[in-house]
């Protein structure tokens, strides 16, 4: 019987944990290595499971990068999330293929390829998972996206919330896009949020220069305090790292406009999500250093103020 992993010891980027209610079990969804041979055949998704946070029994593959899409396999999987949605299991997963380039705009400074986030079902957190739409990424194959998540709003319609890259746009934005009833394509075109520099502790570290900055945006979740008030996480850098960030919409609404609140946690720490344990405790996980292998999740004890969101202390 193989013996269970401390979360210390185990490699994740982008962690996203799914409490499941029913089995009382946190499932921990990351990007895995899928090998033949002592070969990388291809990417895929693994899940962890817990009882307590801490000790995880090994992996198990619950996704593989199909042959015959629009993306490459071999090219790797990013920031998987599991949601429930009426019913079932639907995995956001952002993928890539960097033989198929597109137009390079005039602003750019990195080579353009195709990226964006897939969505793939399952009745079962253990999958396996199967794509719903496979000839191009949401919203459409031109954006250069990367992170989408789930939000369904006040009217049951549910949006994919996503980053337009930087390496595209230079200063980097938040999107949304309304989604089928079934999450098997769109419905509308792409709205604007906001805009990585829209953040003003990013700007107060910037020094005049004749070279435009770029502005990064990633992982995106949002979160309905008890006051009903709307929030998103996400995150950039300053010049120290990777910083976990914070917004708040004025209406309430996903439209917002979004204001921009004081971060929650630097020490190049980001991406994280928000999950409430099985006694009704508010979680954050989030990765930390940024750069793979060295990086781990770790576990902050959260408080809803109701208008905003507070690191109590670090568990993990």
């Amino acid at each position: 019987m193989s013996r269970k992993l401390h979360l210390q010891e185990i490699p994740l980027h982008d962690p996203f944990v799914f409490a499941c209610e029913k089995t009382q079990t946190y499932y921990l969804y990351n990007s895995a290595r899928i090998m033949a041979e002592d070969k990388l055949d291809r990417f895929g998704i693994k899940v962890y499971t817990s009882t307590d946070l801490i000790n995880w029994e090994p992996p198990r593959i619950v996704f593989e990068i199909p042959d015959g899409i629009w993306a490459n396999p071999k090219h790797g999987a990013w920031a998987p999330e599991v949601h429930l949605y009426q019913g079932r299991y639907y995995l956001f997963v952002t993928l890539h293929n960097r033989d198929r380039i597109m137009k390079q705009p005039p602003q750019s400074r990195e080579l353009n390829h195709w990226r964006g986030t897939v969505i793939a079902v399952s009745d079962s957190l253990f999958g396996p998972f199967k794509l719903l739409k496979t000839d191009e990424p949401y919203p459409h194959g031109e954006f250069m996206t990367l992170d989408g998540t789930l939000f369904v709003d006040e009217f049951d319609q549910p949006w994919m919330v996503y980053c337009h890259e930087w390496v595209q746009i230079l200063d980097g934005t938040v999107e949304a896009v309304k989604l089928q009833p079934d999450l098997a394509g769109t419905i509308a075109e792409p709205i604007h949020l906001f805009k990585g520099s829209d953040a003003p502790w990013i700007n107060a570290e910037r020094v005049p220069e004749a070279r435009e900055y770029i502005y990064v945006t990633d992982g995106p979740q949002l979160y309905r305090t008890y006051r009903d008030e709307l929030l998103m996480l996400w995150s950039s850098y300053n010049r120290d790292g990777y910083v976990q960030t914070l917004a708040r919409s004025e209406t309430g609404k996903l439209e917002g406009p979004w204001v921009q609140l004081e971060p929650l946690v630097y020490e190049d720490s980001g991406h994280g999500m928000l999950f409430q344990t099985f006694k009704g405790e508010l979680m954050l996980i989030l990765h930390s250093p940024f750069e793979m292998p060295r990086s781990r999740a770790h576990i902050y004890r959260m408080e809803d103020t109701g208008t905003n969101l507070n690191v109590i202390e670090r568990i993990i």
